[in-house]
């Protein structure tokens, strides 16, 4: 019985192929016959159409005389060749005709070298478009010579001339030559206006290097650019006596006029450079120093500081759809801070003190100690004495945070890199990061980055970039009101700031139905959807498989063009396809980065469960060499929805807030997330070490501002399309023979019915069966009606209430 259930399907395997194999399919050596034969053939009708405009008037009598042998003509290839030639050229479309010797041809040499005919749609289909307008066009002009632009030329000018006159017909030719020269020459005319603007800069460049009156040096001199730093002649300091030296030039505020510094776009610009921190004051006290250290704030350079460098002439360039969209100004984000870090004197010596004697309390010796001062958080730097046990020090964190009557404090122990031991206190009036001042910092503008995101500013006031591209995926966690949706704006932010609409589309999933809503305005600039949707933004969650499922699909296709280009990454396809390497009747096409940003994943998980865990494992896995990036963020962390599939391949995480240190260690392995002060604090790792980031603030009215600003600029003609998405069908061929039903079907629905409970489990444990063989009975019995489709981890409906509606279901089929 075994061996016969197993070698049927092997059976109709074998059929399903030869049945696939026999209609129609042409062999290699078929296809080298019949291209042989067309490409022949186009030689042919060649000679003919040329012997035609030679000799056509004197083989016009004997083309209606095929049969009558003694008949003679002067065409090259015979009677047969004088019939085609009146057929096509006379009877046809005049001159045009030798397009069919275009044609032929190539249909041809695509057989014999084996290309895929479905290149050949366009080119057949603007061939014959242009065949009709060319053959009316001499019917137009031509009306003296028939043959110039055959029969149907001249009837057809003729027709349209009756209809709409020589003025309207002229005007319909015109407008079919401008259909092919855009859609098929692809001339626009920003291509125009670039190819001027192209030269024009050529014949500068020119002039640029001829020397006048012998002079030596070129005839034009670049001005050099250089930024002054302004000296600062304010500290806010709340004591004037205090024993610590402060480094004022360590505290060099942000410049707020970012519109006085030059950008222009050619010349590179000049490396800051900084001044050497001064020497701190050695104090007199057991402990041998305590310095107070913050890093200076970046200046802010207005947006974008190199530009874009306009492409050499001949390269693609994918931004030339939207050559003048303007990228938003620096001008549309808010400055909450006065641009510095005001120092509380008193605060750095009261908590310094608490931590020294908190230590000594336990007998820890303190050798030296230095603060840093950062936005939200203080980071105090001790070196123990020696024999000092590490572990101690870190048991102590209650302690020292009773002693500071702090809000939570965290310790590092030991700082990677350093040979110290990190104490991290909030500051009592911490200063908020704004966005702008993140987004105008020279380390953003000039990163050189694929997907830079500027987040916020590290405990030492740094402006901190990462580079989404290498992350590869972004997962972000924290409780309710800790700024989870304030740091996906910011990410976003970063990246509309940065990015061209041609470089990166955004898929955004927003179940909260709120927090992404603003973004509907760039749709047709930067967001991407599916082709049956009506809004880009998805929050019905039902809807969120069809698109995960689609990016999945995005995913195969992008890695089928990267393997015919023979190339590992986005970067070096792209690469390839902007210099002309990669042939786009091929379907090859220039891909855009495509980010994944989903606000509330545990409401996915709830909701859909393995549907949805699925494709977006698959996502994180395998999507990240052609250019999808996943950005996840959820208040809930916990393992049933950060599941190991999932974090194993999200190396790079957010932190913000959370409840216990069960969640931190469920989203960063590692304690210390339960000890941040909330309204942005937060943690980053990559893998490796854990850096705190206080992120950067964008306000709503700052968000509406930007994309108010893209969205107004001309766009795309729509969102940009994900493969459609076909669900497999869940269940089995509805037509099912019969005779085909397994022997133990009707003992099977009867089990059914009596339990009421439609699943192959319970047929396993009835029946005594194997999974495939109740799997198999569970289909069959959704064929005939008896139980319903399937529910996903729900049992199936059983359509049938009782045993004698099913003898009853039984009999009706006999009868029929």
């Amino acid at each position: 019985m075994a061996k016969t259930t197993k070698t049927a399907p092997l059976d109709k395997k074998k059929d399903s192929k030869t049945e696939e194999n026999n209609p129609l399919q042409l062999t290699k050596q078929h296809k080298i016959v019949f291209g042989s034969l067309l490409v022949l053939f186009s030689i042919a009708l060649l000679f003919t159409f040329i012997s035609f405009y030679i000799y056509g008037q004197q083989d016009q009598s004997a083309v209606g005389e095929l049969t009558d042998r003694t008949e003679t003509v002067q065409n090259w290839l015979g009677k047969f060749g004088a019939f085609l030639a009146d057929l096509l050229v006379y009877k046809g479309f005049g001159l045009a005709a030798f397009i069919f010797v275009r044609l032929f041809f190539l249909t041809g040499m695509y057989m014999v070298l084996g290309i895929s005919l479905k290149k050949l749609k366009s080119i057949w289909f603007w061939d014959l478009f242009v065949i009709i307008i060319v053959s009316i066009l001499f019917g137009f002009f031509a009306t003296s010579a028939p043959e110039l632009g055959g029969t149907i030329g001249f009837e057809l000018n003729l027709f349209l001339q009756d209809y709409i006159g020589k003025t309207g017909t002229l005007l319909i030719l015109l407008f079919g030559l401008i259909i092919y020269v855009i859609f098929k020459i692809k001339i626009s005319p920003e291509n125009i206006q670039s190819f001027f603007d192209n030269t024009k800069k050529e014949i500068k460049a020119d002039l640029a290097t001829i020397p006048l009156n012998g002079a030596k040096s070129s005839a034009y001199n670049l001005e050099e650019f250089a930024v002054v730093e302004e000296e600062i002649d304010e500290i806010h300091l709340k004591t004037n006596g205090s024993q610590f030296e402060i480094n004022k030039e360590a505290l060099k505020p942000t410049i707020s006029n970012s519109s006085d510094i030059n950008r222009d776009p050619i010349v590179k610009p000049l490396a800051m450079q900084v001044t050497p921190i001064a020497t701190p004051e050695i104090i007199s006290n057991p402990i041998d120093t305590f310095v107070i250290e913050t890093a200076p704030e970046e200046d802010i350079i207005e947006e974008n500081l190199a530009s874009r460098l306009v492409a050499d002439f001949g390269l693609f360039d994918p931004t030339l759809d939207l050559s003048n969209y303007k990228f938003p100004t620096i001008d549309l984000l808010k400055e909450y801070s006065t641009g510095g870090i005001t120092i509380n004197q008193e605060e750095l010596e009261e908590n310094k003190n608490r931590i020294v004697d908190t230590l000594r309390n336990y007998k820890i010796e303190i050798a030296q100690i230095k603060a840093t001062v950062g936005p939200s958080v203080t980071l105090y730097e001790i070196v123990p004495e020696a024999g000092i046990r590490i572990s101690k020090i870190k048991s102590l964190e209650d302690d020292i945070a009773l002693s500071l009557s702090a809000l939570g404090i965290r310790i590092i122990a030991p700082i990677p890199g350093k040979g110290t031991i990190g104490i991290e206190v909030p500051n009592k009036n911490p200063t908020m990061v704004s966005m702008k001042s993140v987004i105008g910092s020279a380390k953003f503008q000039e990163a050189e980055m694929e997907l830079p995101i500027a987040l916020g500013k590290t405990i030492s006031n740094e402006t901190f970039v990462v580079d989404l591209a290498k992350m590869p995926h972004l997962l972000m966690a924290g409780a309710t009101g800790q700024g989870k949706s304030v740091g996906l704006n910011a990410v976003l932010t970063s990246l509309l700031y940065k990015k061209h609409p041609a470089e990166v589309k955004f898929v955004l999933v927003d179940p909260k139905k709120v927090e992404l809503t603003l973004f509907n305005k760039i749709e047709r600039h930067y967001l991407a959807k599916l082709p049956d949707m009506d809004d880009a933004i998805i929050t019905d969650n039902a809807k969120v498989v069809n698109t995960l499922n689609s990016l999945c699909v995005e995913m195969d296709n992008r890695y089928s063009l990267l393997k015919d280009a023979m190339v590992r990454n986005i970067k070096e396809y792209n690469d390839k396809f902007k210099a002309r390497k990669l042939n786009p009747e091929n379907g090859h096409r220039f891909l855009p980065y495509i980010v994944l940003v989903v606000d509330e994943f545990a409401d996915l998980i709830m909701t859909a469960g393995k549907e949805v865990e699925v494709p977006i494992a698959r996502l994180a896995q395998l999507a990240r060499a052609i250019g999808i990036h996943l950005i996840i963020a959820t208040q809930r962390p916990s393992v049933n929805v950060i599941t190991g599939l999932i974090k194993a391949n999200f190396p790079a995480r957010i932190a913000f807030r959370v409840t216990s240190k069960i969640d931190s260690r469920t989203i960063l392995d590692t304690q210390g997330a339960d000890q941040l002060i909330g309204r942005g604090d937060m943690l980053y790792t990559n893998g490796n070490d854990v850096v705190r980031v206080q992120c950067a603030f964008i306000d709503t009215p700052e968000v509406e501002k930007i994309t108010e600003f893209i969205g107004s600029q001309k766009a795309y003609a729509t969102a940009y399309l994900l493969p459609e998405f076909v669900g497999e069908e869940s269940g089995i061929n509805l037509d099912m023979d019969i005779s085909d039903r397994d022997t133990l079907f009707r003992e099977a629905a009867e089990i059914i019915v009596n339990a009421q409970q439609g699943s192959a489990s319970l047929l396993q444990r009835k029946l005594k069966l194997g999974y495939n063989r109740a799997g198999r009975l569970i289909d069959q019995l959704e064929a005939a009606g008896i139980v319903g489709p399937f529910e996903g981890s729900k049992a199936r409906s059983v359509n049938i209430l009782d045993m004698s509606s099913l003898d009853q279901f039984f009999n009706n089929e006999q009868n029929n």
